[in-house]
């Protein structure tokens, strides 16, 4: 007895070892590193110019400035300005995980969900791929992003529903949005604005496009519901098993609460407000501190609906909120990185050194190298239109020295723009989806690398058809 005794010990020891550590030491190592890298990276910056009402870089005026090393006391306090910095990303995900809590506590989207989980039956694998396409499409055309994330709870609870776990539900919806981003061929927020400062012809080049938003969404699907088929066959194959087991959102199916009209038309109610959440996307400009007030006023009504009782609103609401305290503070430990990086003025070098490295290899490895280079990029730089006011106005002209086309250099940059946000904890889009699905960030990552990796691959392929097919007009 003592023999096995000592072995489990060894054997949980031995797991101990090999944790993947905690996002927030994750985050803070980063931070660090980037704090020594101040002290060591000779410190320079861009001038920015107007251009169109944006503010971007000037590709000729980079300078080398006086060395700005990050102190222990700013390094610290990154966190706190990152918290603050990143304000609208975090009160928006309390206050929609709060009003969220409301809606679910009613019982009317678990009996919803489990009746369509119930008419699906044999038939449910085909969720995904539609699933996948309608969040793509959103993110390929009007640059659907942030607006998806109160979503995600939903899907979680389907995916649970039907037998799959909650990796498949958040990804449906992230990644669907993800692949949109990567094979953008209308969206506003990052391809107009890439080609406006490259000079190139609004929505010009949709074809080849339009083919890799096809390619990207026909692999995702395929691996998603390959995963998803051995889930159902074997739970315990699911990297959130044990999570997933203890969770209060799952549904049974045999034992689905009441479905009465109370609940049904909280149910439209829901409906309508997302059908009201599109349209003010779309329509009116609406962002995060509209839609945080759409969640809470719809989470008011569905209350009212239930008889919910004040005090019992107010409780729900708050264990909401503070369910998803872990994710938000993420989400400011992921704003220092980029605070470090403006402090110690490393960014633009980094920036800056890139543009010299790709300036002097052949063309076809430029165009190879522009795609890694915003790959990475991203993973600091999570904001399309950021990124492209940061970089396209040195990749555009650098493109015409180096004989890539530019419109392949903005091609670079909606893929990795893509891809990369659905793994840097940096983005504030992937952590309030996490937080919403309560999946450790952890876990996700190393879920979702694989994938990643063959839609790195696919985007390979097609930013290197760009290149020998002298993508353009130009």
């Amino acid at each position: 007895m003592d023999v096995i005794e000592k072995g489990a010990r060894e054997m949980e020891k031995k797991k101990k070892k090999f944790a993947v550590p905690n996002v927030f030491i994750i985050l803070f190592g980063i931070i660090l590193v980037c704090s020594i890298l101040s002290y060591i990276i000779p410190a320079g910056t861009y001038e920015m110019m107007d251009l169109d009402g944006r503010s971007v870089v000037d590709p000729d005026s980079y300078h080398n400035i006086e060395q700005t090393p990050v102190s222990a006391m700013q390094m610290l306090t990154s966190i706190t300005r990152g918290l603050q910095e990143s304000a609208q990303i975090v009160f928006f995900l309390f206050i929609v995980g709060g009003a969220m809590a409301v809606i679910q506590s009613t019982g009317a989207l678990e009996a919803g969900i489990g009746k369509l989980a119930k008419s699906l039956n044999g038939k449910d694998l085909i969720i995904i791929p539609i699933v996948l396409f309608l969040f793509g499409i959103g993110g390929a055309i009007f640059g659907m992003c942030e607006e998806a994330v109160p979503l995600v709870p939903l899907f979680v609870a389907l995916c649970l529903a039907m037998g799959y776990d909650s990796m498949v539900g958040m990804a449906i919806v992230m990644v669907g949005g993800a692949i949109g981003w990567a094979g953008e061929f209308m969206n506003p927020f990052c391809l107009q604005v890439a080609q406006g400062i490259a000079e190139l012809p609004p929505l010009s080049g949709m074809g080849l496009r339009i083919a890799l938003f096809t390619a990207l969404l026909v692999v995702t699907s395929l691996w998603i519901m390959r995963y998803a088929r051995k889930v159902k066959k074997n739970p315990q194959l699911s990297p959130m098993y044990e999570l997933d087991k203890h969770r209060d959102d799952s549904l049974d199916l045999d034992h689905l609460p009441k479905f009465g009209g109370r609940e049904k038309a909280i149910l439209v109610v829901f409906l309508l407000m997302i059908v009201l959440l599109v349209y003010g996307v779309i329509k009116l400009g609406w962002y995060m501190d509209e839609i945080s007030a759409l969640f809470l006023g719809t989470s008011i009504i569905c209350a009212i609906i239930g008889r919910m009782r004040f005090n019992t609103f107010a409780e729900v609401l708050g264990k909401g909120m503070t369910d998803l305290a872990t994710g938000a503070l993420i989400v400011g430990f992921s704003k220092a990185i980029v605070v470090v990086l403006t402090d110690g003025n490393i960014l633009h070098v980094i920036l800056h050194g890139a543009a010299s490295v790709l300036g002097v290899l052949p063309p076809i490895f430029s165009a190879i190298g522009m795609f890694i280079f915003q790959n990475l990029l991203n993973l600091i730089v999570v904001s399309g239109s950021g990124q492209a006011a940061l970089t396209m106005p040195l990749m555009a002209p650098l493109a015409d020295l180096v004989e890539v086309t530019r419109q392949t250099s903005i091609m670079a940059l909606s893929i990795g723009n893509g891809l990369s946000n659905v793994l840097t904890p940096v983005s504030g889009f992937l952590m309030a989806g996490l937080a919403l699905a309560k999946i450790p960030w952890e876990k996700w990552a190393k879920w979702v690398l694989p994938l990643i990796g063959i839609q790195f691959a696919v985007g390979l392929i097609f930013i290197i058809i760009a290149q020998v097919t002298e993508y353009g007009p130009f």
